[in-house]
């Protein structure tokens, strides 16, 4: 069925569809390369040179679980979270296996981790599109957002290490 709307024309449908192809090719551009760089990374036994390095430091899952929530809350500010989770699955899931994280766990944490990035500053997506959508400064949003931060870090603190939060539903199903 054509549905045509006044002051519509082929043109600009033409122009439409043109510019969502282009956005399309971009994000699957990022996401191919990050998937080649995961590739690589696994390739060449980064994350067992990580989990070598995690035990020198602790032994203690709940240490491990910090110091890859610092990883990631990181990583958060600088990439965007398709890029961010495919780079980093490769190499933090088997370090968290070997500390004996359950994967679905630490997939909720991972996911998690990089919304908060989301937000964040200095690449915060989500941040300057809705600056953008609601014509506010970023930094007059940054003075009022900072309780969100806070309570953002805390349900993530809750999930990471309380792992009946992320694991109940899941366990309904097994």
């Amino acid at each position: 069925m054509l549905v045509i709307y006044k002051g519509s024309s082929f043109r600009i449908l033409i122009e439409a569809v043109s510019a969502a192809a282009r956005t399309t090719a971009m994000v699957l551009f990022i996401i191919a390369a990050a998937a080649a760089f995961g590739w690589f990374m696994a390739f060449l036994q980064i994350p067992n040179m990580v989990i070598g390095g995690m035990s020198l430091v602790s032994e203690s899952p709940y240490v491990v679980m910090a110091l890859i929530l610092i990883a990631l809350l990181l990583l958060g500010t600088f990439m965007d979270l398709s890029p961010m989770v495919i780079i980093c699955t490769p190499i933090f899931l088997p370090v968290a296996i070997n500390f004996g994280i359950d994967p679905v766990h630490f997939g909720i944490v991972m996911i998690l981790a990089a919304g908060i990035g989301l937000y964040t500053p200095p690449v915060g997506t989500l941040l300057f599109v809705g600056c953008a959508i609601g014509k506010v400064g970023v930094g007059e949003v940054l003075k009022t957002i900072w309780p969100y931060y806070l309570a953002s870090l805390m349900v993530l603190l809750i999930v990471a290490y309380i792992p009946w939060f992320s694991l109940w539903l899941p366990a309904l199903f097994h």
